[in-house]
């Protein structure tokens, strides 16, 4: 008998809650449990064996307590642990539960959007350094040109509220021109943290009008749609009583708090501990 759960959404702290509204409004009848490891955010800075531990151990969670699909919200888990957990460790604990991230429905998304084959991407240190946008580009879109831009002042904004200052103008306006220096072709640019979105106000003050800019929450949303309708052995395992549970990592009180920036609808979340 298989298990049937919640939908897990692991997320490295507050940032996947973009990605979670966008899930909740196009599969408002599915359980969700969303974690936010808080207490060890951000991710974007760390090697890649701390991010591929911190991650297994969140999924292992959500798995455990009976999530037969996991997405994983954040960029930079999916770029340094998804793969690894894929192959290694699903097949050897949990053969029956599939774990998802949100670089490829991006790609295969974002590549269908672009005219010119010249896409921008804004996203944390970490995620750039894995090179999982270009591989996947490369891989799908092999015509693509993918031009990358480390910004490690955003989330530390966003997280602080910030994302109106004059600082947050500054940093945005700072990397925006250094990714499309001499880039006049771009045509499509990624958000590819979800904390992005938040300053979105920000970087459309600095990128011409006739660029794209892709949130991808709504992105991942589409294609967790489809990808239940194509795995119906999955789907009919995933519980469909509209509830929501929260967990962090890190201070109840205090994540929920700071979700009003990310979230539209009050949150209460439970403390839990990884190990």
């Amino acid at each position: 008998m298989h298990t049937q759960g919640p939908i897990g959404i692991f997320d490295s702290g507050l940032g996947g809650l973009t990605v979670f509204n966008e899930i909740c409004k196009r599969l408002p009848a599915y359980d969700y449990v969303y974690l936010g490891d808080t207490a060890r955010t951000p991710y974007g800075t760390r090697s890649f064996e701390i991010i591929y531990r911190y991650t297994l151990q969140g999924v292992t969670s959500l798995l455990q307590a009976g999530c037969p699909l996991v997405i994983l919200a954040c960029n930079t888990a999916s770029a340094k642990a998804l793969r690894s957990i894929q192959q290694k460790d699903l097949p050897a604990g949990f053969p029956d539960r599939r774990v998802l991230g949100v670089i490829r429905p991006c790609v295969e998304r974002v590549g269908e959007m672009s005219r010119s084959g010249k896409i921008g991407l804004f996203a944390t240190e970490g995620t750039v350094r894995s090179m999982s946008y270009a591989l996947e580009f490369r891989k799908l879109y092999p015509q693509v040109t993918l031009y990358q831009e480390a910004c490690p002042m955003w989330v530390p904004l966003v997280e602080h509220r910030e994302t109106e200052t004059p600082a947050a103008a500054y940093f945005v306006r700072r990397h925006t021109e250094a990714l499309l220096a001499g880039n006049d072709t771009i045509d499509t640019v990624i958000l590819a943290c979800t904390h992005y979105p938040l300053l979105l106000p920000q970087i459309r003050t600095c990128v011409p009008e006739h660029i794209r800019i892709v949130d991808q929450g709504p992105i991942v949303a589409e294609r967790l749609a489809d990808y239940l309708i194509r795995h119906p052995e999955i789907e009919e395992r995933c519980t469909k009583y509209g509830e929501r549970h929260y967990l962090t990592t890190g201070d109840a009180d205090h994540f929920d708090r700071q979700a009003a920036a990310f979230f539209p609808e009050p949150i209460r979340s439970e403390h839990i501990e990884l190990t």
